[in-house]
């Protein structure tokens, strides 16, 4: 027996099952009829109705089940419609649906919860009963014996399950039966009434058997007593299955019918594209071969379950049942299939689309293709030309071996002929084993057919009969090799020839010989083949001899007579022929044929047979039909490729490569020559203008007309053919031209020094004559580019408006989009921009991304890895080869999108990069750096492919990718890289290669260094030091793709099966990444693509990268940097005032400096390690794009650091002063106390003595007695107080001092100094004595004669300096304490850091001692007036005298025993507590205006440097004065105090501001005073009392009780009242001070006097490390307090900065921003006067990082100014106006406002 069974039952229907899914009626169940009756869509449909799934069956997500119960009324039953996802009610009253999840599995009729009967062999052979005196079934309701009013009918009929050939019923009780005996009458009969029949049943349900499937039965259902007495019949009817419906139910994918299942449904990544969990159910089974077949596994087609092997294996172990398994395995098993039916099944729910990749990739694998797909529910199948469109074959004839030529063209083009082998009746030889024996090379056997002795082959088809299978020989040309020397297509017909007649036919007309196996003939059989007329086929009968033998021969002679066949035409296989030998025969058989066939046809050409035949062919569809139209009507006619190119798309030509030119050009200046930098930028832009005008003026061609429109159609699937259209067609059109073009260059490449200049006209000739999608693509993108550059109202800027919105859809369709135009190497910005803007929109919030991109030489196989990694279609045939870069996006399922954390994978496939010698021909060793520097700066993963052949190519071409990843570093980027090594053979090479890997990393290192060097960073660096690398798991070693010699070689499974395992690692490896940095959205990455490709346009791209994203990243760390900084310095300031107010209350002896230091060091540790865990923990975050800015960590680390060492320095140097002037007025101290004592025992005993009198003495009297008293004492006291000090002396020596380190000249200029005093009393002027003599005879000239005036410079520097010191001198001197030698310390301190600015001028040693002589002269007289002054304020015999009017009022009260504690409470506070809290309050507010100003509403200008400086800037166009741009050029530091100072009293002259700040403070330390007071008011003393409040508060505030005179207060005095007392007073004290707080006041009088100066701390924070633009000023904005790199966010016009040319005297207009990119040079001081190229300032200035403009009207601000205020500030620097470009005139000040807030991110 054949094992090509074929299923009986199936009957014909006309109708092709192409039904509308989407509403069904409750009366019938989905199903696939096989009558010939028309079935309308809204009668059934496949998968309208799913059923509740049962939670036990799970493992199977594809969708709902047809089988859903459905319910009938009787006897009319009512049909309401029911939507597709919804589940029918249980009864025709109830109307709830139950919906269910996509991911809820179907269930089968068995899985059926409720009433839901077993279906089972026990209904199989019913007794069949029929009513009295009847012998035929009739109708029951019109029996006599029926009485409907007196039997109750069953309740409503439910079908429970459909199979094939079965029907579950069940249905309810009669009412009011209960007791009564009955049974149930059923009739069933098909709607053509040729099967019918009856059954009778006891219980209420049953199963109906034996059924025929596809057909519609009624089932009528009457309840009958045991007198025969039936009731009214209730009714019902229903389509049994078909064996389509019934196997994709089995495989899930009813829902998926017809043409469902999509190509980007199939390409989505999700947890099954990367598991291998083994297949435990059919439903798994279509997705695991799509999945196998997308990576071009030949193991695909293997279509056992798991399942089914486990149960097998288990039931062996069991002896018992082998008997019943071998009974059962005669049976078809449910959980295996035939691969023919899954692929048959997949054919019939893929749409086209996906149809032609499944035919491409079987291709490639050498699976034999459906020629002629059937629809087993009806005779029909249709010819798939479109699914086949898509094969391209290359081959060699046997015609073409000598000149090595070659065929490459579209399988279903290709004429060639067909032989056809077929089946009539059984057959014992296996058809397609013999034909895979015939198509394979002797050495290497491929199953190209399914054949019965493959996995499942055996297994019964069930829809595949009919199917007609195509394979190809295609020769090699090589005689040894090829089997046949010619092509010839081999189809195969499944089934039995006599049940397909129309595919026989079809094959008897193109075929130029039939093949028909057979067994035996039967006479029918014979006369049905003999009666065939006009067969244009040879026809050979094949069998097997002992078969035919077996039978009667007559038939075959008759037939052999008939059909007029030689000998040669009948091939018996006999006993002595083994399976070789007959294969031999069989071949030489086919040659013979071929030799002398004259009938050649191509599949394109079987269309024709097809529609003559009434077989539809699948492309016939309208879609397709008018988008080949469509394609047509632009690739007819292109027949020269160059001049249609120039005709049709004439914008992406030369305009467009010159257009990239000027913009490169723009970036890179080198041919400026000696013009005039911005006049040369300007007419750069010019030239750009006209360019745009010129593609504007451009009337958009017809071609690109057809091409928009077609692409612009609303129907997404006529889009997508017509591409497909268009690639084939233009494919076409490329393979005529470019494959002999490709192999010429790669010969000719081979050697290379002899042919250079063919190669490089063969690389023109390959560039100019390609014409693919792309083309057409660019062409749209650069109609769009010209319409931005029109007015936004111009008609032609609407017209292409929507452009973007039709790339984007593109790309979410699956096509590439290019992102790097490969021929005129550059990124049409606006276009990628509107594109990608347009992504985001339409899938927004769901728009993040991750990078993959491949790298790699030239034909390495990059595309093709990707196409097998992700199944998508990059081009890869022979005649295309990827320009430039393009990108795809690939969509996530919701299973990975949680891993993964991002929603597309966005793939990059690029050009190869070329050999050294290539790129040094092609002058594109530019264009390679500048693609791998783009690519892998956007990717997450790059891949490098390296093919083993070309290793010494791979060095080379590794040296751009390490400078590639360098960069990206450095930019805060570090990308994971990937090496494949492709066409490695050994199964063992990651072993074997594990020294080349240590080899490889070695070379890396070296590269790295050597990289490192020419980019100018650091050269100690590793190749793990730029990027993450493992050299284990970082490569990946990947067989050759063909198994065996093409053409007929299938893919090495091997390759798929690496491929496969690096996509699973690759996933691994990005969804890792997401730990470091979460994925990037569209307009983050559209953000990374601007960014690097703006820096690589530049020859420094490091220097260059300017990005919107890093610079967020940046601002917002030093935002954060900001707040700690101040939140440190204000806790170690609020820790110094504490320290000093403990110190000044510590009278009774000398504070200890050593514990105080030793306080502070564990304070400073502590905050600290407090902020540098704070910095950690923000990069911990990974929020702000932190990654970013990786490489500012240590720069912060170290402003961290520097800024503790600043406040230990600064905190030592007021606590050496706070401890010494302790020291000094503990002496003043102890002379009053003794005084105090002396004077208070005088008074007392005076007391003593005028009581004892016994005589009341007036108050006068009193005075008298006590002013004799006073004069006698004091005449006897010592009043030596504080011994005055040679303050100038001291400062001259400290100058000295610091001086020494000079030569003897300076010391001789001192010694020779006069008085100290008799300095710094007028201006200091800048004369020729203190500049360098060689700066006369070489002044700072550039190329163009750029130059300064030396003195000017200085002098303005020299301002500044003093202005600072001057500032610093009158600030000690308010403080009314005594002079600290840390203060002339800190002064020269200060002069020495200015000083360094001002050695770039040359000046001499004479200048520095002259200016600190100046300097330290009025300082050192300012300093002794302070010293002498503080002498005098503590002279003690001024302070005694002070306190005798209280001492005498004390006296006087003692006298006349008065209460005192009522006048000593208010003294205390008075005297005390009222200065003290002033002076709290005085120390406080500058810390809380520094607070105020960093949080309120204008926070921001001081939240960075940048801000700040955009707000100055702001400003000063709103102002719009010149002499206020000359300020805060020349005289920056001031203006900046200035600014700051203005805006603090602006902010706080509103709504008396200040008193807020006071009155809080007020309220803070009243509050401290009354929780002392309450503390301590149980003390029995007054005098203990105060003490002891004191010492509460001795941290707090620094209270005096010298002039309280407690000694003198009576013993009799209550500490009750007193404290009683003293609160009122407090209460009075806080009334007063708060409204004094509330008055106006003179808020610049009160800045003054602060000891913390607000402006000062704010002036330090904003103007950071001071240091500005060696060439045009502009300040550096670097945050932190050591950073190494300065920058600044715009420069300015060189003229702005006291620039001028030295012959013409006229202001320089350039910029620098400009110049360090061009050829420009220029000379200084610092090149020791030698000319240097501006483009290598980094050699003297390293520690500035001058990035170009980000655009051309970044620096439109200051372009601007110098041309509004051009002849004002010639005037004010003594020089001539710039010559100003005239476009610089054209700019408004809205534009120049714009461009700052554009270059400072400010939105």
């Amino acid at each position: 027996m054949s094992s090509e069974k074929s299923v009986p039952g199936e009957g014909t229907r006309e109708a092709e099952l192409q039904v509308e899914m989407k509403k069904t009626q409750v009366s019938q169940i989905p199903h696939f009829p096989e009558n010939s009756r028309e079935v309308t869509s809204s009668e059934r449909t496949l998968d309208a109705t799913p059923i509740i799934p049962n939670p036990q069956d799970q493992d199977s997500p594809e969708g709902p089940a047809d089988t859903s119960p459905v319910t009938s009324t009787a006897p009319g039953p009512n049909t309401p419609e029911i939507a597709e996802d919804t589940a029918p009610a249980t009864t025709a009253q109830d109307h709830n649906t139950h919906e269910i999840a996509e991911d809820e599995s179907p269930v089968t009729s068995s899985d059926l919860a409720g009433d839901t009967s077993v279906m089972g062999p026990s209904h199989t052979s019913p007794d069949i009963s029929t009513p009295p005196e009847s012998t035929v079934p009739e109708d029951p309701a019109n029996s006599p014996s029926t009485t409907p009013a007196s039997v109750s009918p069953p309740g409503e009929i439910k079908i429970d399950s459909v199979e094939i050939d079965s029907v579950s019923l069940s249905w309810g009780s009669p009412d009011n039966m209960d007791g009564i005996p009955h049974s149930f009458y059923i009739t069933y009969s098909s709607s053509d009434k040729s099967h019918q029949n009856s059954i009778t049943e006891t219980s209420n349900s049953t199963v109906i058997s034996e059924l025929r499937s596809g057909r519609e039965y009624s089932f009528t259902v009457t309840t009958v007593l045991e007198n025969g007495t039936q009731s009214t019949p209730v009714s019902t009817s229903v389509w049994t299955k078909t064996h389509l419906e019934d196997l994709l139910c089995m495989l899930g994918l009813e829902n998926c019918f017809p043409g469902k299942i999509t190509l980007s449904t199939v390409l989505e990544i999700g947890t099954e594209s990367i598991t291998d969990e083994p297949i435990q159910s059919l439903k798994k089974l279509p997705w695991c071969f799509l999945k196998s077949l997308m990576m071009v596994n030949v193991t695909a087609r293997s279509t056992k379950c798991s399942a089914a092997e486990t149960d097998t294996d288990s039931a062996l172990q069991d002896l018992d049942s082998d008997l019943e398994l071998i009974a059962s395995n005669d049976d078809q098993d449910t959980n295996i299939i035939n691969p023919l039916d899954l692929l048959v099944a997949l054919f019939r729910c893929s749409d086209r689309f996906l149809q032609q990749e499944i035919m491409s990739k079987m291709s490639m694998c050498q699976f034999a293709v459906p020629l002629l797909l059937p629809d087993c529910s009806t005779s029909q199948c249709t010819l798939m030309l479109w699914a086949m469109r898509d094969i391209v074959k290359k081959f060699r004839p046997r015609s073409l071996a000598n000149s090595k030529g070659f065929v490459e063209d579209s399988i279903v083009s290709t004429a060639m002929p067909m032989i056809s082998f077929v089946r009539l009746g059984d057959c014992s030889l296996s058809k397609s084993q013999i034909l895979n024996q015939v198509l394979s090379n002797p050495q290497q056997y491929h199953d190209f057919f399914i054949h019965r002795d493959m996995e499942c082959g055996n297994v019964p088809r069930r829809i595949s009969n009919g199917l007609v299978e195509v394979g190809w020989y295609l020769p090699c040309g090589k005689k040894n090799l090829d089997i046949i020397p010619e092509p010839v297509a081999v189809a195969n017909l499944r089934g039995d020839l006599l049940s397909f007649q129309n595919q026989f036919s079809i094959l008897c007309q193109t075929s130029s010989a039939v093949f028909i196996f057979f067994d035996s003939i039967a006479d029918s059989e014979c006369n049905l083949l003999s009666s065939a007329g006009n067969i244009k086929a040879q026809l050979y009968l094949v069998a097997n001899s002992q078969s035919v033998l077996h039978q009667n021969v007559i038939p075959l002679k008759n037939l052999a007579s008939k059909l007029k066949l030689s000998r040669s035409h009948i091939l018996l296989k006999n006993k002595q022929t083994n399976d070789a030998g007959f294969v031999s025969k069989l071949r030489l058989t086919m040659n013979d044929i071929m030799e002398n066939c004259q009938h050649k046809m191509t599949i394109e050409g079987m269309s024709a047979e097809a529609h003559e035949l009434g077989i539809p062919v699948d492309e016939d569809c309208t879609k397709c039909q008018n988008a080949k139209r469509s394609a047509a009507e632009i690739t007819s006619r292109i027949d020269d490729v160059v001049r249609y190119k120039e005709d049709q798309l004439p914008l992406q030509g030369k305009l467009w490569k010159e257009l990239a030119k000027i913009e490169k050009e723009e970036c890179r200046l080198r041919k400026a020559g000696s013009k005039p930098i911005e006049e040369y930028k300007a007419n750069l832009q010019r030239e750009k203008q006209k360019l745009r005008q010129q593609q504007s003026s451009k009337n958009i061609s017809e071609a690109m007309v057809c091409f928009i429109t077609a692409i612009s159609n609303e129907s997404k699937e006529e889009r997508s053919y017509f591409l497909k259209w268009m690639r084939m067609n233009l494919d076409v059109t490329a393979r005529k031209k470019l494959s002999g073009l490709r192999d010429e260059y790669k010969e000719n490449c081979c050697k290379f020094s002899e042919n250079k200049e063919i190669i490089a006209a063969l690389d023109r000739q390959i560039s100019n004559s390609s014409l693919g999608i792309e083309h057409f693509m660019r062409e749209m993108g650069q109609l769009y580019e010209a319409a931005c550059f029109l007015p936004v109202d111009a008609e032609s800027r609407q017209q292409f408006k929507h452009l973007p919105s039709l790339g984007a859809d593109l790309l979410l369709d699956g096509f590439p989009l290019e992102l790097v135009d490969g021929d005129a190497s550059n990124i049409p910005v606006t276009w990628v921009t509107d594109v990608l803007t347009e992504l985001h929109e339409k899938v927004q919030p769901k728009s993040r991304l991750l990078v993959v991109t491949v790298l790699g030489v030239q034909s390495t196989g990059k595309s093709t890895l990707l196409n097998t990694m992700f199944g998508v279609q990059f081009a890869v045939s022979s005649g295309r080869c990827t320009r430039g870069a393009f990108m795809l996006l690939i969509r996530v399922k919701e299973d990975l999108k949680q891993e993964l954390n991002c929603d597309f994978i966005l793939v990059i496939d690029t050009e190869g990069l070329k050999s050294p010698e290539l790129a040094q021909l092609e002058d594109s060793y530019e264009h390679d750096n500048e693609l791998a520097t783009l690519v892998v700066g956007l990717s997450d993963v790059t891949i490098i492919n390296i093919a083993m052949e070309n290793s010494t190519e791979m060095k080379d071409i590794l040296q751009i990718v390490v400078h590639a990843f360098l960069r990206m570093k450095e930019v805060g980027k570090k990308p994971n890289c990937q090496f494949v090594h492709q066409n490695v053979g050994d199964v063992s090479a990651h072993d074997n290669n594990a020294r080349d890997r240590k080899k490889l990393l070695e070379q890396l290192n070296e590269m790295t260094q050597a990289a490192a060097r020419m980019e100018k960073k650091d050269t100690d660096r590793k190749f793990t030091d730029i990027m993450e690398y493992d050299p284990e798991k970082n490569n990946w070693y990947i067989p050759g793709l063909w198994h065996g010699n093409p053409p007929m070689a299938p893919v090495n499974t091997g390759y798929s099966e690496t491929v496969y395992d690096f996509k699973k690692s690759l996933i691994e490896v990005l969804k890792n990444t997401n730990k470091e940095k979460p994925p990037a959205p569209v307009t983050e990455f559209l953000e990374w693509t601007r960014s690097l490709w703006k820096a690589v346009k530049y020859e420094n791209f490091i220097f260059s990268f300017r990005n919107s994203l890093v610079a967020e990243a940046y601002s917002n760390l030093c935002i954060e940097y900001g707040k700690w900084e101040w939140d440190f310095q204000k806790h170690m300031y609020n820790w110094l005032a504490t320290a000093e107010t403990r110190i000044s209350n510590t009278n009774e002896q000398s504070s200890n400096l050593d514990e105080f230091l030793r306080s502070l060091q564990e304070e400073l540790d502590s905050q600290e390690i407090t902020y540098l865990e704070k910095l950690t923990k923000y990069y911990d975050s990974k929020e702000g794009h932190v990654n970013l800015v990786e490489s500012y960590r240590a720069t912060f680390e170290r402003s961290i650091k520097t800024l503790r060492i600043e406040t230990e320095n600064s905190v030592t140097n007021k606590l050496t002063a706070a401890i010494d002037f302790q020291k000094g007025m503990k002496k003043v101290h102890d002379v009053n106390g003794k005084h105090k004592a002396i004077l208070e025992d005088k008074v007392l005993k005076l007391l003593g003595d005028c009581r004892e009198r016994n005589e009341d003495l007036s108050e006068e009297q009193l005075k008298q007695e006590f002013e004799k008293m006073w004069e006698e004492t004091v005449k006897r006291l010592d009043f030596k107080g504080l011994e005055k000090q040679e303050v100038v002396f001291n400062v001259y020596n400290q100058l000295r001092k610091q001086l020494e380190r000079h030569g003897g000249g300076v010391k001789m200029v001192l010694n020779q100094a006069s008085s100290l005093t008799k300095y710094g009393k007028k201006q200091f002027n800048v004369t020729d004595k203190h500049i360098d003599r060689a700066w006369y005879t070489n002044r700072f000239t550039d190329r163009m004669g750029l130059s300064t005036n030396p003195k000017e410079q200085a002098e303005a520097m020299v301002k500044s300096i003093t202005g600072q010191c001057t500032e610093f001198v009158s600030h000690k001197k308010k403080s009314k304490t005594d002079y600290h030698e840390t203060y002339t310390r800190e002064l020269l301190e200060m002069v020495d850091g200015q000083l360094k600015e001002i050695e770039k001028l040359q000046t001499n040693a004479q200048f520095e001692v002259d200016l600190k002589l100046h300097i330290c002269g009025f300082a050192a007289r300012e300093f002794q007036q302070m010293h002498e002054d503080f002498i005098e304020d503590n002279n003690p015999r001024k302070h005694l005298e002070k306190s005798k009017s209280r001492y005498c009022s004390d006296f006087i009260d003692l006298y006349h025993e008065k209460d005192q504690s009522r006048k000593k409470a208010e003294e205390f506070t008075k005297r005390c507590l009222k200065p003290a809290v002033r002076d709290y309050v005085n120390k406080a507010l500058g810390l809380d205006i520094v607070d105020e100003m960093l949080t309120g509403a204008d926070s921001v200008k001081y939240s960075t440097r940048s801000y700040f400086q955009h707000s100055i800037l702001k400003q000063l166009l709103k102002d719009n004065k010149c002499e206020n741009y000359v300020s805060y050029m020349i005289y920056y530091a001031g203006f900046v105090k200035k600014w700051i100072y203005d805006c603090i009293l602006e902010e706080f002259l509103k709504d008396n501001a200040f008193s807020g700040l006071e009155k809080k403070r007020l309220e803070t330390i009243t509050r401290k005073i009354e929780a002392a007071i309450k503390k301590e008011e149980k003390e029995e003393t007054i005098s203990g009392f105060v003490e002891n409040v004191c010492n509460i508060l001795s941290s707090d505030i620094v209270i005096s009780t010298d002039d309280l005179g407690l000694k003198l207060i009576q013993d009799k005095a209550s500490v009750k009242e007193f404290v009683g007392h003293l609160q009122y007073y407090l209460e009075q004290m806080k009334t007063s001070l708060s409204d004094e707080f509330s008055q106006s006041c003179d808020v610049e009088n009160k800045l003054m006097k602060l000891p913390f100066k607000p402006q000062d701390e704010l002036f330090k924070r904003v103007f950071g490390c001071g240091k500005q633009c060696p060439f045009c000023k502009v300040p550096c904005e670097a945050g932190g307090k050591d950073h190494k790199q300065h920058h600044a966010s715009v420069h300015r016009p060189q003229g702005l900065g006291m620039y001028r040319y030295d012959g013409s005297e006229k202001l320089v207009e350039t910029i620098c921003t400009t110049d360090v990119h061009s050829e420009n040079k220029f000379k200084n001081s610092d090149t020791k006067w030698v000319w240097h190229p501006y483009k290598d300032y980094r050699r003297f200035y390293p520690d500035w990082h001058i990035a170009p403009d980000a655009s051309i009207e970044a620096s439109d601000y200051w372009k601007y100014i110098l041309t509004a205020f051009n002849e004002q500030f010639a005037k004010e620097y003594n020089a001539k106006p710039a010559d100003i470009p005239a476009q610089w005139k054209n700019i408004t000040k809205d534009q120049a406002l714009k461009s700052i807030n554009e270059v400072f991110n400010m939105k």
